[in-house]
Parts: C-alpha cells; sequence; structure tokens
C-alpha cells in the first residue's frame, strides 16, 4: 500500500494503544505481542517510553523499511479475532478505524470472514456499524434464572459468530429476542394487550405488541421483523426456498437488531 500521511500514523498508534473509552487497552507489554499477531517479524520489545510515543515512532520507521507491515496493522486492528475476550470494543475500534482510513481514500472489507483493505469510493453509501449493546440483560430482565438464560443465548451467538457458525447465530439471536419479548409482556402493563397468552403468540405479534405499547421503535421493529424471517431459516426447506443461507452480513444485521431492540427496552421500562 502506499505511504500514510503522518496524521493517519499517528491515529493508528492511539487506535493500537486504546486509550479511548470503549476501546481495547493494550498495555506496554503487550505491544509487540499485537504487532507480531499482526504478522510483523523482528518485532522490538516496548522500551518504556510512553507507549503512543513507542507506537507511532514504530510504525514511521516500519513504513519507510517495508510498508506492508502497516496494511497488516490495519487488518489485525479490523480482526475480530483480536476482541473474543472484549468483543464489545470492536465496533468502537472499527468506527474510529473507517474515518480514518476514508481519508486515506480506503476502507476495510471482508472476503471470507477476514479483513481486507479496499478502496473507498466517497459516493458509495457507507456501510452502517453495529449497533452497540448499551445495557445489561439484568436491567431488562428482573427474572434471574431467565436473565442467565437470555445470556447464555446471546453469548452461545457471539461464539457462533466468531466462529463462522452464522446460521447458528442468527437462531440464537432471534430465540434470546423471543424469549426477552415474552418477559416484557408478561411483566409490563400493556395499553394494547395481548390477545393469548404470552407464551403462545408469535413472535411477529410479540414484535407488533412491543412497538404498539411504545417498548421498541419503529425502526427496531422494522429489523425485528427482518430478523424473525431469518429465523426462520432454522427450517432447511425455507432456506432452500428463499434460495439464501445466513453469511456474515446476515449474522451482522441481526446482532443490530437484537441491540436496538434490547436498548429501546431497557430505556422504556416501566420505573418502580
Amino acid at each position: 500500500m502506499e505511504h500514510l500521511d503522518d496524521s493517519t500514523l499517528t491515529e493508528l498508534a492511539a487506535i493500537v494503544c486504546g486509550d479511548e473509552p470503549g476501546m481495547k487497552r493494550r498495555p506496554g507489554w503487550e505491544l509487540a505481542g499485537f504487532l507480531r499477531r499482526a504478522g510483523w517479524q523482528n518485532v522490538p520489545e516496548h522500551d518504556g517510553r510512553p507507549r503512543m510515543l513507542w507506537v507511532e515512532e514504530t510504525l514511521r520507521e516500519r513504513q519507510d523499511e517495508e510498508a506492508a507491515d502497516i496494511e497488516r496493522v490495519i487488518l489485525r486492528l479490523a480482526d475480530r479475532r483480536e476482541y473474543l475476550q472484549q468483543p464489545s470494543d470492536y465496533d468502537a475500534v472499527m468506527t474510529r478505524l473507517q474515518d480514518i482510513l476514508a481519508l486515506e481514500g480506503r476502507r476495510i472489507d471482508y472476503h471470507k470472514h477476514r479483513p481486507v483493505l479496499t478502496d473507498y469510493d466517497s459516493d458509495e453509501v457507507p456501510r452502517p456499524q453495529r449497533v452497540e449493546l448499551k445495557v445489561a440483560i439484568t436491567d431488562l430482565v428482573n427474572d434471574p434464572d431467565l436473565a442467565s438464560a437470555v445470556q447464555l443465548r446471546l453469548d452461545e451467538a457471539r461464539t457462533c459468530q466468531e466462529h463462522g457458525a452464522y446460521t447458528s447465530a442468527v437462531i440464537m439471536l432471534g430465540s434470546l429476542l423471543e424469549g426477552v419479548l415474552v418477559h416484557a409482556a408478561d411483566t409490563r402493563p400493556a395499553a394494547a394487550p395481548l390477545t393469548r397468552p404470552a407464551r403462545d403468540t408469535r413472535l411477529q405479534e410479540l414484535i407488533q405488541h412491543a412497538h404498539a405499547n411504545g417498548w421498541i421503535d419503529q425502526d427496531a421493529k422494522m429489523a425485528s421483523d427482518l430478523l424473525r424471517t431469518y429465523r426462520n431459516l432454522v427450517h432447511p426447506l425455507a432456506e432452500k426456498r428463499a434460495r439464501h443461507s445466513a453469511d456474515f452480513d446476515t449474522a451482522d444485521l441481526c446482532w443490530s437488531t437484537v441491540n436496538a431492540v434490547l436498548n429501546d427496552l431497557a430505556a422504556s421500562t416501566p420505573q418502580e
């Protein structure tokens, strides 16, 4: 790749250090290991200088010697495997990374679930970033056993996503969404009540019920209807008829949907 502007290298160093809220922070002893995971050879150990200064100077020196190593750093920052222990940090990093790369006429895309650098066309509609989950499951489910079950499905969906089992991730996300909406219908006062017990109500009706009572916004409702369609791909015949299998983009869209609904439900929780 072409040499990046000094200001871009400074921004990359800041992301590597991760001192900003929401980003993965790397102490000095982790910096050389990160560069090795990015594919660098002959990586010097951090020498005790301020981390930001050390990373910035190391990037500049390496760009002069081996420009391809800068691309390797960018791709490692965009690699979900770097965030297996802190998956929520990925969204903040990607938002910042895409912003600074756009100024260089580049962006991160994905091929076979791995990040790649591509040219950026400012006339294209930018790819939206995933909506972040801003609440804990216990903020909207007051039954400890149910909260534990929902959290387990959330964790399993994340595991499926990270290992390329996208249909399984979508199924887990649809399952936990249905469980949370049933709980809301059972425990919240509703101006527009259901016509049957919540546990006997289809997901489509639960979504409509939550929206009709102001628990979720219109955008969350529309996205949830789409998630319901994808969740139905659990049936192989439905997948055959649709001529579509869940892929990375499908699962990523469903994550945004579930996160948006959970955020809305937490924000609309009745005050005691």
